[in-house]
């Protein structure tokens, strides 16, 4: 292999490697507070994409060029090469950076967010007891220990009316209360 071509490998490891350490790094200066917010043309991902590309696009321009030209047309080829290909490149890198910086993400959900959930009872819930209700939260189906101060059983309807821990729920029925039996008229004499 030519020293050329090493050499713009090396280039292009040394850029990849700077991105591995900055993700790394990055991780662990978030967790401690200390990571620069560089944004654009200055961020850690925009330069170590310029550095690969010119590194990586270099060596694959030594690579595919006669060996009869002079190094130093061989290396302003290859540089040249190279930068055609990292400006793209630290350009889809800042792009990147700053979609995934502002991606907008919704809240985690709390115990909070269960308190007027809808759900159904799947294991009847005694009136001194716990029994399983599933309940729809933020469009998933999630199944809670539930308690209640009357009996309900397996199919009623619900709607929660307290938290009581991550997996527990208090729950009050929803079912329509079955109309009054009508009390049948004895036809006598009075």
């Amino acid at each position: 292999m030519d020293a050329t071509a090493v050499t713009f490998l090396v280039i292009g490891g040394i850029g990849a490697g700077v991105l591995v350490l900055s993700l790394l790094v990055g991780e662990i200066g978030g967790a401690l507070h200390l990571s620069a917010d560089a944004d654009g043309p200055f961020s850690i991902p925009a330069i170590a994409a310029l550095i690969g590309g010119i590194g990586f696009g270099g060596a694959a321009a030594v690579a595919v060029l006669p060996d009869a030209l002079s190094d130093a047309v061989t290396v302003l080829i290859a540089v040249v090469v190279g930068l055609a290909v990292a400006i793209p490149l630290a350009w889809a890198a800042i792009r990147l950076s700053r979609s995934l910086q502002n991606m907008p993400t919704q809240e985690t959900l709390t115990r909070d967010h269960l308190v007027g959930a809808l759900g159904v009872v799947i294991s009847s819930v005694p009136a001194t007891g716990f029994g399983e209700v599933r309940l729809a939260v933020a469009g998933q189906q999630l199944k809670f220990s539930a308690r209640s101060d009357v009996p309900l059983p397996t199919g009623t309807p619900v709607y929660v009316t307290e938290a009581l821990s991550d997996t527990a729920v208090e729950v009050v029925s929803t079912a329509p209360d079955p109309l009054p039996q009508s009390q049948p008229e004895t036809g006598g004499t009075p």
